[in-house]
């Protein structure tokens, strides 16, 4: 309360109006851009129907893109190299996901998934995209 005059009060009140503007600001920011905010490498998945898989803790992820490129994460290696790479994420209980551009050909598939089973992996699933409504 502000009197005027020799008694002057100071107001003792926070306005938040201006922090709450910032915050919907910011939520608004965080959720037009989290859907973009993919890693990895991208690549054409075949659509097929199946099951989601669970795992206990996050999978290692080898993709194979349609220029015959293998990736684990983001950093770019031989199929002959699977093997190694993996030994070296000591990922041997883990899960890794084979995810492999539908234009790659199948002996292509079938070596990188080779060399992952070298490597000692017991649990091994392949990425795809579920069918869209037109059974395609």
């Amino acid at each position: 309360m502000l009197e005027t005059g020799k008694n002057k009060k100071l107001l003792s009140q926070i306005n938040v109006t201006p922090f709450v503007d910032v915050c919907l600001v910011l939520l608004v920011i965080f959720m037009v851009t989290a859907p973009m905010m993919q890693t990895g490498v991208d690549v054409k998945l075949p659509q097929v129907e199946a099951g989601e898989v669970s795992a206990d803790e996050e999978p290692l992820v080898v993709v194979v893109t349609s220029a015959r490129r293998v990736f684990i994460g983001s950093r770019a290696i031989a199929v002959k190299e699977i093997k190694t790479e993996l030994g070296a994420r000591q990922s041997k209980g883990r899960m890794v996901l084979l995810k492999a551009d539908e234009t790659v050909p199948y002996g292509v598939v079938m070596a990188a998934l080779s060399e992952i089973k070298k490597a000692g992996i017991e649990k091994v699933g392949m990425m795809t995209e579920p069918l869209d409504e037109k059974g395609r």
